[in-house]
């Protein structure tokens, strides 16, 4: 039987921040902003982005271009910078050969985080991605995960892993979605008080090596 991997995309699969600083650093010297309005965009950007925020951002900075054209140039720009970790198409390639099936479950605009999937070399390694603004929902709700799990041709209730950054959207999302979950320290240490993931890994790679090293088998979803 295949097993099921779900993979946050920002900051498990590409490094965003880097992606945005450097994005960022770019719009501004084209338009001769100030460092205080680089910080603003950051403040705004480092989050999350939909079109709504460059409506503000247009008015807070003075700036000409249309809010279309605005969201139109970061995404341009931003798929542009998207890199993925090092060693991921290895360990999801090798992943793929071991039978797991796999998906990406993302927040985020479906035109921005498609652009940044491919960009980064990743698309072809996914049965199936989910992303919030297709659906009208967020991690951590069900429905996100849901409609992943029936993009890769598979269901919820056959269990898998959520594999993600966050402690709320992907650790606590997938858990209540019934998958097991790998949480992407980068770091740092898991918030005291918090219930635990079933697996802590520097990088998602090193996930991946965990579950396939491990000889990770089909999960119910239990902890």
């Amino acid at each position: 039987m295949q097993l099921l991997a779900l993979f946050d995309l920002d900051n498990t699969l590409i490094d965003r921040q880097a992606a945005l600083k450097w994005w960022i650093k770019d719009f501004g010297a084209a338009r001769g902003l100030v460092p205080d309005a680089e910080l603003l965009l950051w403040d705004t950007l480092r989050e999350r982005a939909y079109p709504a925020d460059f409506d503000r951002l247009r008015g807070q900075l003075g700036l000409s271009s249309s809010v279309d054209a605005l969201w139109g140039e970061y995404v341009t720009g931003m798929s542009a910078r998207a890199r993925c970790f090092p060693g991921l198409p290895v360990a999801l390639g090798r992943m793929r050969a071991d039978g797991w099936t796999l998906g990406v479950v993302t927040n985020g605009a479906a035109d921005i985080q498609l652009a940044k999937l491919e960009s980064a070399g990743l698309a072809g390694l996914f049965e199936g991605v989910c992303t919030s603004g297709e659906v009208g929902a967020r991690k951590p709700a069900l429905q996100v995960f849901q409609v992943a799990a029936e993009r890769c041709g598979t269901t919820l209730a056959k269990g898998g892993w959520m594999v993600g950054d966050n402690p709320e959207t992907d650790v606590e999302g997938g858990r209540a979605a019934g998958l097991r979950t790998a949480w992407v320290s980068a770091g740092r240490q898991w918030p005291a008080g918090v219930r635990s993931p079933d697996l802590v890994a520097e990088t998602a790679s090193e996930a991946i090596g965990c579950l396939r090293g491990q000889g990770v088998t089909h999960s119910s979803g239990e902890a």
